[in-house]
This record gives structure tokens, C-alpha cells and sequence, in this order.
């Protein structure tokens, strides 16, 4: 079948890679290179534990404050206040412990074998030193400041994650970088990280081009169906391309397309920033989370990146650089020997809806066409298996995984 995926980010690569596995002709369409996007400036966890949504039990009790703090780790920019409003309301009304519960378990459903997934497709690319399975540490200033996250950390244990105690002597054993600043610790040693996120998504694209994947650097500006099934595409310039069949992998940018395809979905940008310390002196083994400040932090190929918080302000706004340096300011504060004297920033938006669950599953309004995105903060995590399940879709194998909590029409059911 020739099948056109729109969309070369981590997760359009994915579906890509999995559909060529069955023999289908694969064209790439998307204005930009491929990993130029979201999969270019993401934090790079692999992490099989990262399950709980954004939404948690309480957190509407911190909202208000957090945002009046423009810099705090949810802001929302008041000229956007309006069209996020909505979008916060969902999101509120399912971050309550029996919702919570529920999606987890979906997306430890989905983050699970994200290794087996990856890894007969980083080796047919030769790209398996783009994946490293060494472990991520949960810090804490104590064992108290833990407990305030005791619920979420046993839902984890709950649905099959390993976490392993680990007290301060250790936790400065396995990173001497972080003695003096923690002093207990959560080890999730089934996690694991890529050095390069973007090199890993170009690898992955390179071997699809090797296989015979077309790359189309246009965008897409119409569809065009026909008796229940998609006919053809219309490429900006008014170019028109016919298919067999259509993957929908445009992160945040994929909301008109699914709304022609019938699937109506509250899409938002949760827009994140980085800052790559390139002069890092830092000798870090494991990806850290450093719960009480809200902060990732992963060494990398090109210097030790730290990534976190949400920001509403759609696709158009101007990027607030201020995030990115408070960014700075709490990993100086984690470690206050760091070398930040070469320091790059980024910022990138992810695709996210209120449930923290992606799109999975064929579009309502034609037979020939399926939805892979919304994967919010856990894009290069559940990108593998998303192409699986996606390549079973398309062959009418049946899923792997338990797809339902994915649904397309999930929206429309709640409504």
C-alpha cells in the first residue's frame, strides 16, 4: 500500500519504519527536515516509568499560584487565557485519583516495551548507540519531601515499575555530582535515555529513506475522500498527490487535518524549554529528575540538558527566553559547581490533550486513514510502540496493546 506519513518527527519516523516492516511504500510529507521539531529539543528519556499524567490528585489547588508566576512551572500567557480555558477545565476535571489510576495504567500499557520497539529499528539502522538503558534517579531533598509524591511514585510500583530506595550514601555513591544538595532517592533502573534525541529520529529516517521511503517537503493543506476513503492530498502550491492510505504524525500542528478526518480533538501545545549547558563539568550516569524542582536532567552528547515546565501560548507567540534561563537558575541551584559558561536554549511544543493520552486508531470519517499523536511530555518514550500498533492497524492484525484508552472518539463519547 502506498501510504503517506504526515509528519517526520520521532513518531512519524516510527509508524514509518513499522509500516515499511510489512512491505508498504512509505512518502514523507512535512515542511521541515526530519527531528527539526519537538523530537529535536526534548529532554531524551526512555523511561518505561514515566506514566503518571500531567494532571495529579490535588493539583488544582496549585494552579492559581502557579499561574501568577510567569516562570513558574505552568504558565499561562494572558492573551491566551482565553482559548487555554477550556482546555485547563478537561484537564482539571480528570486529574482526580480514579482518572489518574485509569490512564496510567493505559500508558504503562504503552511505555512498557518501549525498548523491545525501538530496538529492531535502531538495528536495521545501525543506531543502536543512540539508546542507553542506564537507569533514572528520582531525587529528593529527604525521605519527607518524598512522601508528598508517595501516591503517584506506589501508583507506579502498583502497575509494574521498579523503584528501588536509595539512601543518601548511596545516591552520592552513584552520582558524587549531587552530594550536599539530596538526600534520599527513588532509582527506576528499567529507565534508560538517548544521548541525542534528533540524531536517533535522523538515524531512524535515514534507513527509511534506504528502504525507499519519498520525502515531500511541503505542507499539507487539504484532504480530499471519496466514498469513506481518502483519494488523495493537496500539497501547499496546489500540488495533489494520491494515497492508498494516510498516517496523521504532525505533533501539535495535526488538529485541522483530524478535524477533516472526522476526529475532533482538543489538541493544545503545551510549549517546553531547554537550556544545553555545553561546558558542563559534570560526570552524571543516570538521567535525574529532581522532583521538587520540577527539572530533568539528562547528560548528553552535546552537554547536560535540563528541560521542564508548561507553557500555554499557542503555536504563533514569540518564545519567553526567561523560562529558559529559570531553567538555568534551578540547575545552578542543583548543582552550584556547574560550569554554565556555554550554554544553548530551545524551545518546542508539544502536542498534548487533557487526558495526557495520544490519539492511537483509525479516523472516524474514512477507512484508510489513522491518527498517531498528541504524546505530549512522553514522545520519544511511546513513539516505538505507536508505530507497532499503527502497522497493526493498517494490516488488521490485532493490537498489541490495549489501544481502546487511545480512542480517536474518546472526545466525543465523554461529550
Amino acid at each position: 500500500m502506498r501510504i503517506a506519513v504526515i509528519g517526520n518527527g520521532i513518531v512519524g519516523t516510527c509508524c514509518a519504519a513499522w509500516l515499511q516492516r510489512d512491505g508498504h511504500q512509505v512518502t514523507f510529507i512535512d515542511p521541515l527536515g526530519p527531528a527539526e521539531a519537538t523530537s529535536f529539543g526534548n529532554a531524551g528519556s526512555l523511561s518505561p516509568s514515566a506514566c503518571l499524567p500531567v494532571g495529579m490528585p490535588g493539583m488544582w489547588k496549585k494552579v492559581p499560584r502557579w499561574l501568577l508566576d510567569p516562570l513558574g512551572p505552568l504558565a499561562v500567557r494572558w492573551s491566551y487565557a482565553p482559548i487555554a480555558a477550556p482546555w485547563l477545565a478537561r484537564f482539571l476535571r480528570v486529574s482526580n485519583p480514579a482518572e489518574v489510576t485509569r490512564i496510567a495504567a493505559a500508558l504503562r500499557g504503552l511505555l512498557a516495551p518501549i525498548f523491545e520497539c525501538y530496538e529492531p529499528l535502531l538495528q536495521r539502522a545501525g543506531g543502536m548507540s543512540h539508546m542507553r538503558r542506564s537507569g533514572c534517579l528520582y531525587v529528593y531533598s529527604g525521605r519527607e519531601a518524598a512522601a508528598a509524591w508517595a501516591w503517584g511514585m506506589n501508583l507506579r510500583r502498583r502497575l509494574g515499575v521498579e523503584l528501588r530506595d536509595v539512601e543518601q550514601e548511596e545516591l552520592e555513591a552513584l552520582e558524587p555530582d549531587l552530594k550536599g544538595r539530596f538526600r534520599f532517592g527513588l532509582l527506576a533502573p528499567e529507565n534508560g535515555s538517548t544521548p541525542d534525541p534528533a540524531a536517533l529520529t535522523r538515524a531512524l529516517f535515514a534507513q527509511c529513506e534506504r528502504d525507499g521511503a519519498v520525502v515531500v517537503r511541503r505542507r499539507v493543506t487539504a484532504l480530499e475522500a471519496r466514498g469513506g476513503a481518502l483519494r488523495a492530498l493537496r500539497l501547499e502550491g496546489g500540488e495533489r498527490l494520491e494515497v492508498e492510505g494516510v498516517v496523521l504524525a504532525g505533533g501539535a500542528w495535526s488538529g485541522r487535518l483530524a478535524a477533516q478526518l472526522g476526529a475532533r480533538i482538543p489538541l493544545e501545545t503545551q510549549r517546553g524549554y531547554h537550556v544545553t549547558v555545553e561546558s558542563s563539568n559534570l560526570r552524571l550516569r543516570h538521567t535525574v529528575m529532581a522532583v521538587e524542582h520540577n527539572l530533568m536532567v539528562n547528560p548528553m552528547a552535546m552537554g547536560l540538558r535540563l528541560a521542564g515546565t508548561v507553557e500555554f501560548a499557542g503555536l504563533k507567540a514569540a518564545p519567553d527566553w526567561r523560562r529558559a534561563e529559570a531553567l538555568l537558575a534551578r540547575g545552578r541551584e542543583m548543582f552550584p559547581h556547574l560550569d554554565a559558561s556555554r550554554t544553548t536554549r530551545w524551545m518546542g511544543h508539544r502536542p498534548c490533550l487533557p487526558d495526557s493520552l495520544p490519539v492511537i486508531g483509525r479516523a472516524p470519517a474514512v477507512e484508510n486513514a489513522w491518527l498517531a499523536f498528541g504524546h505530549g511530555h512522553v514522545g520519544m518514550c511511546g513513539a516505538p510502540s505507536t508505530g507497532r500498533e499503527i502497522a497493526n492497524l493498517v494490516a488488521g492484525r490485532p493490537p498489541q496493546l490495549d489501544i481502546a484508552p487511545f480512542a480517536p472518539d474518546r472526545f466525543r463519547r465523554a461529550a
